[in-house]
């Protein structure tokens, strides 16, 4: 497959998720966390249950552009059901994407591989990270109550 058309599936995949997000909502009596991304004014409510160190479920809201709000989608599809420790390999795998390192593709990416471009965009890093920034402090939060 050529550049162009796996970029434009990768766009089509992030304005699907964008359109049609997965896991849109809240979840009650759940480890919940509020962030935001003030230079772009990007925001995310997450919620997860978190039993037994793994995620079972896991649910955001919020408001910000396509890729913020795709790469939530994308992000709470990856992690539920998922152990307490492969959802932080995940973020970590995530992070080093955006960060253009080399990562451990030995876990399954599946869309999220599709962010991968953003990359190339540094203004656009944190917007596509700020999802995952709200998974991994969920989790801490759940780890220290």
């Amino acid at each position: 497959m050529s550049f162009n058309n796996l970029d434009s599936l990768y766009r089509q995949v992030i304005m699907d998720h964008y359109k049609n997000p997965r896991n849109k909502g809240v979840l009650e009596d759940s480890v919940t966390v509020d962030m935001n991304n003030p230079t772009c004014g990007d925001r995310i409510h997450l919620t997860m249950k978190i039993e037994d160190g793994k995620v079972v479920d896991a649910k955001f809201e919020g408001e910000g552009c396509s890729i913020s709000m795709s790469s939530a989608s994308m992000m709470t599809n990856a992690i539920k059901g998922q152990t307490i420790e492969n959802a932080l390999k995940l973020s970590k795998i995530f992070s080093d994407m955006m960060q253009g390192k080399d990562y451990d593709d030995d876990l399954d990416l599946g869309d999220i591989e599709a962010l991968q471009g953003v990359s190339k965009f540094p203004a656009r890093i944190k917007c596509a990270t700020l999802a995952w920034k709200a998974l991994e402090k969920g989790i801490q939060t759940s780890e220290n109550s």
